[in-house]
């Protein structure tokens, strides 16, 4: 029996070993993204030419209009003109077969799982249901490779299927409002990196986003004319069911509620308190009253008219960071405590939210909230939305705690990507955590979820603060535990990225109508060279506290411009650390050719005509040029003297200081070399 056991443990060993080594193998070839679960390689190509046709087994469903959006992408990549732009039915012979044998209703167990089969002159994708068919056809796509001549699909066999099956993007409305054009081309994005919910944070103190016919004060006086009616709402269900995408709504409550009292402020739990929509970010008073009935039969009117909009079961009802101020300074809250046995605000907090549960209930809706609302009495049907972790004091998070509880979970704290953390920073943490959960409790583990709240971005930057990190992020959801190479995600990462491009995406497009607007002219060529080497700052330091931004605050400036991992610093930190190990001509030619073009941005930089944007940049930039000299000088042999080293220090002491809420992020290897 031992022996069988151990033998048994050995073969899962070495199938793992297998499996991570074909991927770090095959991975140096194809640049799928997510990384499939089992991926085998053949000699077969499948050129793409002008008799390319699509077949599919059956037009109900999502297949049909997939496979449309995919032969437009295929062509748009390739620049090959078909003959056939629309797939035939059960065409034996076709470039591409598919064969699916249900269409799905998008729930959350659904099946995605598929194969792709390239033989010598097809490719077959096979899949129980339509969703797992439109995910083989985004493998496919990332599967064209070229040569001089020819483009051409690569030989392999692909079996896959998701680890998780929460893999979600929230985005946040309510702060900065997003029209359906950006929620489209997100969605888009989404489905080819096989992410499958798109929870849609609709309300909190800057705004409420949603038309309501039985309560039209909630839009007409709390979303500044910047909200999605019925049938806005219906249309973007739609688009991402198409997608394979379901949409879990939110309406932020008890706290979070400033809108919405703006609207109704007798709701409220302060008495003659000036409900306005806030304009800055950060955590407010106003707060739904628990004590007052008409709050419920307001909630459930409300509840009753939005949830038929949203098929999916989950309704998310927010439920984070009341702090319950205007609940203790309410007498006939703190008497309704003391009758009721509440013994914190905690307590009460869990009065309302079951209340909610039931009411939710009755519209066949399963409860979601941040994990604020986990407590004893909470029913276990509920998914517990953890977002705390160390920011927040809780050095394990709430995601274990809740699982071991009972209670489905999915996990976002370690993907809060507004925070404007690197791509690596997101893609080492797991969604189970650390491996302290049983096998059972790992099964109520359902995903994560990346969130994107939008205090600092607006519809010209949101591109650039979810893409191209969410795709790795999103790898993380779907692949096997395993996958977690740093330089070959980054490596996959970079095709991914232009790729998004394609799907409307507008991460690069956008930077540089940033750059135009900052030098008044077409000449950002200096400018883009310094994004290459600065990120903006870190953890809401940007906006430390919520007061310095308001809503309606410029958000075009140099920082609005720059990326989370910044391309060219990224390379140089890792070209100098190779060479401090093992000095090279090779690599001392790499290090001076980004000197120089550091030192001839800022010459053209010079040439540009000044005004009070590019005057804020104007000294960093000149301290990094004198930098870049000295550091050109050191690499060719000169030594530091004692005048050089003051030189030095005057400029690392202005590049330490942030420039326009960006940081130099090359500045400590350059330090590091200097004081070798």
């Amino acid at each position: 029996m031992i022996k069988r056991i151990i033998n048994n443990l050995l073969t899962i060993l070495l199938f793992s070993v297998i499996m991570v080594n074909g991927q770090n193998k095959l991975s140096e070839t194809y640049n799928l993204m997510p990384w499939p679960k089992e991926i085998k390689e053949n000699n077969n190509k499948v050129y793409i030419n002008e008799d390319f046709t699509v077949s599919i087994n059956n037009k109900d469903g999502r297949v049909l209009g997939a496979a449309i959006k995919f032969i437009r992408r295929l062509t748009n990549r390739t620049g090959v003109f078909v003959k056939e732009g629309f797939p035939f039915l059960n065409k034996k012979n076709a470039t591409i077969k598919i064969n699916f044998n249900k269409v799905a209703d998008i729930q959350l167990n659904v099946d995605e799982s598929y194969e792709v089969l390239v033989t010598g002159k097809q490719v077959e994708i096979l899949a129980k249901t339509d969703v797992g068919a439109i995910r083989g056809l985004e493998t496919v796509l990332q599967l064209i490779r070229y040569n001089e001549n020819s483009f051409y699909v690569g030989g392999v066999t692909i079996k896959d299927s998701p680890r998780f099956i929460w893999r979600g993007l929230m985005i946040d409305v309510a702060r900065h409002y997003q029209p359906l054009s950006v929620l489209k081309r997100n969605l888009d994005a989404m489905a080819s990196m096989k992410m499958n919910v798109f929870h849609w944070h609709l309300s909190d103190d800057q705004g409420f986003r949603v038309e309501s016919k039985v309560f039209p004060k909630l839009h007409e006086l709390g979303s500044d004319g910047q909200y999605y009616t019925h049938e806005n709402i219906k249309d973007i269900v739609s688009y991402a069911n198409k997608l394979g995408i379901r949409v879990v709504p939110e309406i932020d409550v008890p706290g979070h509620a400033t809108a919405i009292l703006t609207a109704y402020p007798e709701l409220g739990s302060k008495k003659g308190y000036d409900y306005k929509i806030e304009r800055f970010s950060g955590v407010f008073h106003p707060t739904l009253n628990p004590i007052n009935p008409e709050v419920y039969v307001f909630l459930d009117k409300l509840f009753a008219e939005l949830t038929p909009l949203f098929p999916d079961n989950y309704f998310h009802i927010g439920g984070d960071e009341n702090e319950g101020k205007h609940w203790d300074e309410n007498h006939e809250i703190q008497k309704f405590k003391k009758k009721e046995g509440l013994n914190s605000n905690h307590d009460l907090q869990t009065f309302f939210n079951i209340k909610l549960q039931v009411i939710l209930k009755k519209y066949n809706k399963k409860l979601m909230g941040w994990d604020e609302i986990m407590t004893k009495d909470m029913p276990k049907t509920a998914i517990i939305h953890s977002w705390r972790g160390v920011n927040e004091g809780f050095k394990d998070g709430t995601l274990t705690e809740a699982v071991k509880n009972g209670y489905q979970a999915v996990l976002s704290n370690d993907y809060y990507i507004d925070r404007m953390q690197s791509v690596e920073h997101h893609y080492l943490f797991d969604p189970a955590g650390n491996g302290k959960l049983t096998k059972e409790e790992e099964k109520r583990v359902l995903g994560g979820e990346v969130t994107m709240w939008s205090e600092l971005v607006t519809p010209l930057t949101i591109d650039s603060r979810i893409w191209p990190r969410t795709a790795a992020i999103a790898e993380r959801f779907w692949s096997v535990k395993e996958v977690k190479n740093l330089e070959n995600m980054r490596k996959r990462l970079r095709p991914i990225s232009l790729q998004l491009e394609e799907l409307g995406i507008s991460h690069f497009k956008n930077r540089d109508v940033i750059l135009r607007n900052i030098t008044k002219s077409n000449d950002i060529s200096s400018l883009k060279t310094l994004t290459g080497i600065y990120e903006p700052v870190e953890i809401y330091t940007r906006n430390k506290g919520g007061t310095e931004y308001k809503s309606f605050s410029p958000f075009t400036l140099f920082a609005d411009a720059c990326f989370a991992d910044a391309i060219d610093g990224y390379n140089f930190k890792k070209t100098m650390n190779s060479y401090l190990k093992r000095p090279s001509v090779s690599k001392k030619k790499e290090l001076i050719n980004y000197f120089n073009k550091w030192i001839k941005g800022y010459n053209d930089f010079l040439k540009l005509q000044s005004n009070p944007n590019t005057g804020l940049i104007k000294n960093h930039y000149k301290k990094l040029k004198e930098l870049s000299l000295v550091c050109v000088e050191v690499l060719n042999g000169k030594k530091i003297t004692k005048n050089l080293k003051k030189e030095v220090n005057e400029c690392v002491k202005v590049l330490k200081e942030p420039l326009v809420d960006t940081e130099l992020i090359i500045l400590p290897v350059i330090e590091k070399f200097l004081n070798e």
